[in-house]
Formats: C-alpha cells, sequence, structure tokens
C-alpha cells in the first residue's frame, strides 16, 4: 500500500510539474504572439511613415525654388503699360506657373506657413530679428522674411520672421538728477 500511495505521490508530483511547465509554455506563446503582432503594427506603421514623408528633401529643395520664382513675380512693376507686349505674356505665363505649383502642393498636402499677424510659435517659426514697436503686444509677428511650409503635419522649413518687441520707456535722468539734489 505504501508503494502505491508513493507512486501516487510521485505522478502527482509529476503532473504538477507538467502543469507547471503547460502554463510557462502558454505564457511564452502568448508573448511571442503578442511579439509578433506589436511588430506587425510597428512594420505597418513605419511603413505609412516612410510613404508619407519620404519625399520630405525633395519638398524642401521645391520650396526654395518656389520662393525664388514668388520674388521674380513680386519684383514685377505694378504698371505693365510700358512693358512690351512679349514680356507681359511671359509674365501672365509665370502666373499661371506660379498658381499651378501651389496648387500642385496643396494637393500633394504640403501647407505654406504665413503667420503675418500670429503669436510666435518656436515649432513652426524663426526669429530673425525683433521689431522694437508699441502699436501691437509683444511676440506677434509683424514680418515674414520668408514662407515656412508643412508637409502634413511635419515641419519642412519654418517661417522665417520678425517679431514685435515692447519699447522700453526711457526714464529722464534730468530728473533723477534734480530729485537728488533737492533732497
Amino acid at each position: 500500500v505504501e508503494v502505491e500511495v508513493e507512486e501516487e505521490i510521485l505522478v502527482e508530483d509529476e503532473n504538477n510539474d507538467l502543469e507547471v511547465k503547460i502554463k510557462e509554455l502558454k505564457d511564452q506563446l502568448m508573448r511571442t504572439l503578442a511579439d509578433g503582432e506589436n511588430l506587425r503594427k510597428r512594420t505597418l506603421k513605419e511603413v505609412e511613415q516612410a510613404k508619407k514623408y519620404s519625399h520630405i528633401s525633395f519638398v524642401r529643395d521645391l520650396v526654395s525654388s518656389v520662393d525664388n520664382l514668388k520674388r521674380a513675380l513680386d519684383s514685377i512693376p505694378e504698371d505693365k503699360s510700358n512693358l512690351s507686349e512679349p514680356i507681359k505674356n511671359l509674365i501672365l505665363g509665370l502666373e499661371i506657373v506660379e498658381k499651378e505649383i501651389v496648387t500642385t502642393l496643396e494637393k500633394n498636402n504640403i501647407k505654406q506657413i504665413s503667420p503675418l499677424g500670429e503669436k510666435f510659435d518656436y515649432n513652426f517659426h524663426q526669429a530673425m530679428f525683433e521689431i522694437p514697436t508699441n502699436d501691437c503686444d509683444p511676440g506677434l509677428i509683424v514680418e515674414v522674411s520668408q514662407n515656412g511650409y508643412l508637409l502634413y503635419d511635419r515641419l519642412v522649413r519654418p517661417a522665417m520672421v520678425g517679431i514685435s518687441k515692447k519699447i522700453e520707456e526711457k526714464k529722464d535722468n534730468q530728473e533723477k538728477g534734480s530729485d537728488s539734489f533737492e533732497k
């Protein structure tokens, strides 16, 4: 009888050991499956990001050319009556090209940042200089030297801006001097 009891105890111990191993293996399997699923999700996200932003360096190069075209068009005089007909046609063609480029940029989720009058935001703007003024609140953008661009929600190039700065009121030194003599 003792031998049978000992064998039952050994069998129970062996069963308990096997159940513990089964639980450990199930846990390992579940963790491996979860890791695989996480890897799949992360890979899909990375592929999506790569497709979405892969052409950002091309966009950086392109916006410089767009800015140069815009500057060239801005340098054309308001009064075009003195210009010859071929020059007028050339200007008209360049204006049409600029509009097409801007439309194409917008269609491809490239947005221009033109923040005149907005509060300065270091995430989208780069302060190039300060302009002392009491006409508006300090920290507002009062001049845009170069527009910025976004590709979806990612910054391609910050807008180069001038921001307002409060004019410091100068104290009249003569009044200070006369006050000290009177005492």
